[in-house]
């Protein structure tokens, strides 16, 4: 019997299996006006196919929660009620699917008001951009503009507005809250002190670094009803201290398993398990499964459940790690940009069964 395939709770909440949809910023969402940020047809069909296609969970791309949140002015929001509107019609059609409706939230911090990347990735100019801000001013890379030091009156409205984005979402329908502290986004960011050189409380030791990331996961867990799950992406890694040639000191495996019993103890549900995207140039090794071993040790050491994701693109790849216990479940990305029917092929391939719509069934 496939583990893959066999169903997990959190709190109330039962996903029928763990093959997972990881979150990917489509960058497809009106830039201005009344619909800046609103999900369209685009977003629709996106993730309606792979609902059609079986995916256990989705969770919709990182969605800013204020319009300066934004990775590119094409990003999806959920800072007003119309943005709140043009969400509800996916969650509906995914649970009506049988597939479970979550959403991660976000704000991209020094790594905002940049262009989409396949048109390059390089900062918007001003007709389009806005001014990022970060805990320290310090930019992304060369040619990406000084980010403005938050103060800590901003920081306690950014808190604010993670809850109030948390709270759109559950009237949007969504099951499943993630709250996005990876890949050099605003959280991780605080969290890393390679970012972070702030001297007041929120920077210099590991308490003060965290502070941000747990008062934003209280926020959360307050808005977030009791019995629905709360899951928390982090970078278990910089990819910097783990490399002896890079003397660049980052966030390590020590560090998330420290975070993980804390974020445990504030009612975070699961841990999605990523690592990068802090430091430009960090070498990091990538391969298949190639972040497995962090969610693992998370897992060992804290009890958590995790989901583990990156360059896993095989069913058998995936039964092993769920059927090993090296993660409660597995998310995939591009694979299932290439292929919305994974999950259903994945089934077949271990001898599981996943739900087909009705109007598919005759060509199982």
């Amino acid at each position: 019997m496939s583990t893959l395939f066999q169903p997990l709770t959190l709190r109330s909440l039962t996903i029928p299996h763990r093959a997972w949809m990881a979150p990917m910023c489509q960058y497809s969402a009106e830039v201005s006006g009344p619909r800046a940020g609103v999900a369209n047809d685009w977003h629709f069909s996106h993730y309606a196919a792979r609902a059609a296609g079986g995916t256990g969970l989705v969770l919709v791309e990182a969605t800013a929660v204020s319009p300066e949140g934004r990775i590119s002015p094409a990003d999806l929001g959920l800072w007003n009620d119309t943005q709140t509107e043009g969400l509800r019609r996916i969650a509906a059609f995914l649970k009506e699917h049988g597939t479970v409706p979550g959403i991660q939230i976000g704000h991209a911090g020094r790594k905002a008001a940049t262009d989409r990347p396949w048109r390059g990735g390089a900062p918007v100019g001003p007709e389009e951009g806005w001014q990022p801000a970060g805990p320290s001013p310090l930019p992304f890379r060369d040619g990406h503009p000084v980010p403005d030091e938050l103060t800590t009156v901003q920081i306690k409205e950014i808190t604010g507005k993670f809850a109030a984005a948390a709270q759109r979402a559950l009237a949007a329908g969504f099951e499943v809250i993630e709250v996005h502290g990876a890949h050099g986004y605003l959280i991780h960011e605080f969290l890393s002190p390679h970012t972070n050189r702030r001297t007041d409380e929120y920077g210099g030791s590991f308490e003060n670094r965290t502070r941000f990331a747990l008062e934003v996961v209280d926020a959360v867990r307050a808005v977030w009803p009791e019995h629905l799950p709360l899951f928390f992406r982090t970078s278990a890694t910089d990819w910097l201290t783990e490399n002896p040639e890079d003397e660049r000191e980052g966030w390590t495996a020590d560090d998330t398993v420290r975070l993980t019993h804390e974020l445990r103890a504030r009612g975070v549900d699961l841990l999605d398990v990523s690592t990068g995207g802090i430091a430009p140039g960090a070498a990091i090794p990538v391969g298949p499964g190639y972040q497995v071993p962090f969610a693992r040790r998370v897992k060992d050491e804290t009890g958590l459940p995790v989901a583990a994701v990156g360059l896993i693109t095989d069913p058998q790849q995936a039964e092993k790690i769920v059927g090993s216990g090296d993660a409660d479940a597995v998310l995939l990305g591009r694979e299932l940009l290439r292929d919305p029917f994974w999950a259903r092929r994945a089934a077949q391939a271990l001898g599981a069964e996943t739900r087909v719509p009705d109007q598919y069934g005759w060509a199982v």
